[in-house]
């Protein structure tokens, strides 16, 4: 068991999956406070309502040669309202004065606790995937990283919820390019980065780009072991060690449909077990939640019901064509993702006309996915900001 929750806690680490326009209500060194709903309920979708200084270090202390800023900006929830979701840009400090790219990127699961959110680890080092992330500040690459909708701001965090985390992303690289000091412009190159839950969130990103931000100059997506098809990933994952995140997941899509009603469906060991993941991160609350069948938790499956289901297929990726290229890619021996699933998000994007080039990771599982992949999928990205033709092989 021992071995197994260890494996657990490595596997969650990234599983499920234009110029400045207002004023901004802070601009300090220091972290800023709560966001009022007036604030989140005016203005436009990327509109920056605070600015802080920040830090970006992939270790506790490690130098990257970059400046850093947390940022509240506005975005929209998955059912149209005005909302605030939390950030944070990063630009090297190379000298460079000319343009320069930006990448808005989205992270594997974290947690649903407002301590995990990726903005509140920057400055200690603490942040999973930070490493990844300064490979691409290391190509002089400016990075957007949204902490998506209820990570770190009022409210649950919308964990799965694919539209509010594609507009969440959208949305953040909207807000880099408003924010002065980043030395960004309107014609900017944009890409879309993520894996697991951050490649559910930017297979969103790329369908919405056409017609959330369609101002935005988006070159193509990178995305990886994304969740495509929750249900067909929720029933893979019941009473394995990534359970947890099947339920982690019903909170998520509670907190974006509170008519779910997830409360009257948990049994007493269901409701202790939320109440422990909504105030933990992910490697905590991935072990708490291990090997637990939803039946276990449960008085009546909520799976099982229409109104679940409808909500859960509203955040499948594939059901629309991406405006700019695509490369996606999905390790054959994922264990919390299933293959199929991903494989699936490629064939329906295909179908739609989509530029898409698949490739399959033929040795390793979810972690080492996103871990051997992230250089390609930068270069690959890196080829898009060049001007490169992509190569489909739909």
């Amino acid at each position: 068991m021992r071995n197994s929750a260890r494996r657990t806690a490595l596997a969650a680490a990234t599983a499920l999956p234009l110029a400045l326009a207002a004023p901004l209500t802070a601009h300090a060194d220091s972290g800023s406070g709560p966001v009022s709903s007036a604030s989140a309920s005016s203005g436009r979708p990327g509109d920056l309502v605070s600015v802080a200084r920040s830090s970006f270090h992939p270790l506790p202390g490690q130098p990257t040669g970059t400046k850093a800023w947390k940022i509240l900006y506005r975005s929209t929830t998955a059912t149209g309202a005005p909302d605030t979701v939390s950030g944070t840009v990063i630009v090297p400090q190379d000298g460079r004065t000319g343009p320069r790219p930006l990448v808005t990127y989205a992270v594997g699961t974290v947690g649903l606790a407002d301590r995990c959110a990726p903005s509140a680890g920057f400055p200690n080092g603490t942040t999973m995937e930070a490493n990844l992330i300064q490979q691409l500040t290391a190509r002089g690459w400016a990075v957007a990283v949204t902490d998506y909708e209820g990570l770190g701001t009022p409210g649950e965090h919308t964990y799965t919820v694919g539209r509010s985390e594609g507009q969440a992303m959208l949305d953040a690289a909207r807000a880099a390019i408003r924010l002065p000091e980043a030395g960004l412009g309107a014609d900017t190159p944009v890409g879309v980065m993520g894996y697991s839950q951050g490649g559910q969130a930017a297979g969103w990103a790329a369908e919405l780009h056409k017609s959330y931000a369609p101002e935005l100059n988006l070159k193509g997506t990178a995305a990886g072991g994304v969740p495509g098809d929750l249900m067909k990933v929720a029933a893979a994952d019941d009473g394995s060690y990534g359970s947890g995140l099947v339920l982690m997941a019903a909170i998520g899509q509670n907190a974006a449909f509170p008519e779910l009603d997830l409360d009257s469906y948990l049994n007493a060991r269901g409701r202790d077990l939320v109440g422990r993941l909504k105030n933990s991160c992910v490697i905590d609350g991935s072990v708490l939640g291990s090997f637990t069948r939803i039946k276990d938790v449960t008085v009546k499956n909520p799976l099982a019901q229409a109104d679940w289901q409808a909500r859960l297929n509203q955040s499948k990726v594939g059901t629309l064509a991406p405006d700019a290229p695509v490369y996606l890619y999905h390790a054959l021996g994922d264990e919390l993702i299933p293959y199929r699933v991903g494989r699936q998000v490629r064939a329906d994007w295909c179908a739609r006309g989509a530029n898409v080039e698949w490739h399959t990771v033929p040795v390793g599982e979810h972690i080492s996915g996103v871990i051997t992949q992230s250089p390609f999928a930068a270069q690959w990205l890196a080829d898009r900001f060049s001007g490169k033709p992509a190569h489909s092989t739909c």
